[in-house]
């Protein structure tokens, strides 16, 4: 397993490169940066480097070795001795469609010897719960679904994705990885701790809340956040929910907040939650968020190989990081070493197992690290 990086902060990579990329002779490349950048550098990329998979999405920020940045392309190619990609694709039709577009995307790859299959989703516009019990139904639980929701800097009204047939807001792409040489190993870690009490959700729909215990939704969250109420619905990334079914006594999973509706007193989540579940506010700091992403890396367990860290992590801890986002980056990179190219970007949601072996969950606020290794 080799690895190739390059990051411009114009859409088409210079001509060497371009070069450089097509000399290397990828198998697999993934790209990250503006909705912009991507369609300018499409089809140069499909030039340079004819036959690999070619995927990648819209970011609220790119991460690479080099760090993070923003409004950048950052290209991240694979070289593969003995494991195969394969790419799927298909249309979102509309937010309902979600189930069925898992079911369609994971049915168009093919089951014998998967080992892993990588995903790049819209960021708005679609349910990413549904989307992971689509593809679940199809694939089953043993097979690591990782990845993210693409973003759009922070303003939430339109993302995109790239395949192979090229740029669009409305198609989700996943690559299919296969052989036994390949080792994959998951982290996640959030960094957030729990304020207010504990509430009850009495009446939800799919991702709406619209109350908690018997009271609107909106109301009640508004009481605690003071101040910050009147910048809703962005100073709703400051405070996500942890969301925790009725029948489990565990931490919950972070929802982020993407928007409220004043007039019906309700509260849009980034992913689904159920009628009779538990709801906590959420807060945390850059240390604690920093401390996360460290983690997150730790429990990898992984020994010091080449290999390449996907790293996708939540816009909302880049706003709560403000200009110390780098610190998380260069916490992951201590741990992983100079083996490891970190590649990867900041979503509107994180796909990943919450540990090795654990189904597909999607997380919000959350530092999700994949390292994928192959090998000799």
């Amino acid at each position: 397993m080799d690895i190739f990086q390059t990051t411009t902060q114009g859409g088409i990579p210079d001509p060497s490169g371009l070069n450089a990329l097509a000399a290397f002779k990828p198998t697999w490349v993934l790209a990250f940066g503006p909705e912009p950048l991507l369609r300018q550098a499409h089809a140069a990329l499909l030039q340079a480097v004819p036959g690999a998979v070619v995927m990648g999405c819209s970011t609220a920020g790119e991460i690479s070795s080099g760090g993070v940045g923003d409004d950048s392309l950052t290209l991240s190619a694979v070289r593969w001795v003995n494991v195969r990609t394969l790419q799927s694709s298909t249309e979102l039709r509309d937010m309902d469609d979600s189930l069925d577009a898992g079911i369609r995307l994971a049915g168009g790859l093919p089951r014998a010897g998967l080992r892993a299959v990588v995903v790049l989703a819209q960021g708005v516009k679609m349910n990413g719960t549904a989307l992971i019990a689509g593809m679940t139904r199809v694939l089953g639980d043993q097979v690591p679904l990782v990845g993210g929701m693409a973003g759009d800097g922070g303003a939430f009204q339109q993302t995109v994705v790239m395949d192979n047939q090229g740029v669009s807001d409305n198609r989700l792409v996943c690559a299919g990885l296969y052989g036994d040489g390949l080792s994959v190993s998951h982290g996640v870690f959030g960094g957030w701790s729990a304020f207010g009490p504990t509430r009850r959700v009495t009446r939800a729909d799919r991702n709406v809340l619209y109350s908690l215990d018997d009271e609107p939704a909106l109301s009640t969250y508004k009481r605690y956040l003071g101040d910050y109420a009147k910048d809703l619905p962005a100073s709703g990334l400051l405070f996500p929910f942890s969301v925790v079914a009725a029948d489990q006594a565990a931490d919950g999973l972070l929802r982020t907040i993407l928007s409220v509706d004043e007039s019906a007193g309700s509260i849009t989540l980034a992913g689904e939650v159920e009628e009779g579940s538990y709801v906590r506010m959420m807060q945390a700091g850059t240390d604690a968020l920093v401390q996360g992403a460290e983690q997150a890396a730790q429990s990898l367990a992984v020994a010091q190989c080449p290999g390449l860290a996907l790293m996708v992590s939540c816009v909302g801890r880049k706003v709560v990081m403000g200009g110390r986002v780098e610190e998380e980056i260069e916490a992951v990179a201590s741990v992983l070493g100079d083996e490891a190219t970190l590649a990867g970007f900041y979503s509107y949601g994180e796909i990943s197992p919450a540990h090795n072996g654990a189904a597909c969950l999607l997380h919000n606020q959350t530092m999700t690290i994949t390292y994928f290794s192959e090998a000799a």
